[in-house]
């Protein structure tokens, strides 16, 4: 999961003055946004990258002929996971389209108002078909393993005692902390330039401690591409609504809140972002 917004390309025309006052602004805005196209395809490239690099940490952490699991491959993965994270928001790909690579991060940008609407669709057809092809790209990369248990496509699934209902909870609550903080940061300059190292610390931290409760997904994107992997592979398929709906519903409940939150604290958001939304050059 990734917490960068990105910019509204319609927000202001080319060479159009700002309406924003430098003071109130963490750094100058450009003068022109990359296009919706550049962005959407930088958003599904990149997520492909992270799904890949998260089929591939699972294979060799939890295959019989890689680390073997346990306790202690969680944390593992997490840490690796986050660090990915951390460099995709950084990369130069990550700044042109703000680097969500979850659709639940996109939709939760969107109700805190510094992420277009019109942009929120094309965004998470580009996250999960990007998770597909990151997805599918592991499986060619190391081979039939991938989509052998205890792999299988790397696609999250309960641990013992925890019913759907309990997942749905727990990953709306980890989503709803996640938007809590990036309202938080958006806030203020000194946050947002932490805000990559911020949501890789994140990150780690879910998959390490929910990683063997409820899998630690908190991203539609990262249940999607290997979810729809394994069903088509004959098996009876992971669960998937669950892991779409906990963190959809917390993230925007987590940012419904984080903007009432501001409004009572002086409306720092607003004050800092003005009338449109960041760009993610401005991070």
């Amino acid at each position: 999961m990734t917490l960068t917004p990105a910019p509204d390309a319609a927000a202001r025309l080319p060479g159009e003055a700002s309406s924003v006052p430098p003071s109130s602004a963490a750094s100058p805005f450009p003068s022109a946004s990359p296009s919706l196209v550049l962005r959407v395809c930088c958003e599904s490239g990149l997520t492909a990258v992270l799904l890949l690099g998260v089929v591939t940490g699972v294979r060799w952490l939890f295959a019989p002929d890689g680390y073997g699991g346990g306790g202690a491959a969680f944390a593992v993965l997490g840490a690796g996971v986050g660090a990915l994270l951390a460099v995709l928001m950084l990369s130069a790909p990550g700044r042109r389209s703000g680097a969500h690579l979850n659709p639940a991060v996109t939709l939760a940008l969107w109700r805190l108002g510094v992420f277009p609407g019109r942009d929120v669709l094309p965004y998470c057809l580009a996250q999960l078909g990007g998770s597909v092809a990151g997805t599918w790209l592991a499986a060619v990369v190391w081979g039939p393993v991938v989509a052998r248990p205890p792999v299988g496509y790397a696609a999250v699934r309960p641990g013992p005692g925890w019913g759907e209902e309990a997942v749905v909870a727990a990953e709306a609550g980890a989503l709803a902390a996640s938007a809590l903080m990036l309202a938080g940061l958006l806030a203020r300059p000194v946050g947002r330039r932490l805000l990559p190292y911020a949501v890789g610390l994140v990150t780690a931290l879910v998959i390490g401690l929910l990683g063997p409760l409820t899998g630690g997904s908190a991203n539609p994107a990262r249940q999607f591409g290997p979810a729809l992997l394994a069903w088509e592979a004959g098996g009876t398929g992971p669960l998937l609504w669950a892991y779409v709906a906990g963190p959809v519903l917390g993230a925007v409940a987590g940012a419904v809140l984080g903007r009432r939150l501001d409004s009572q604290l002086g409306g720092q958001l607003d004050a800092r972002l003005g009338d449109r939304p960041v760009s993610p050059r401005d991070t």
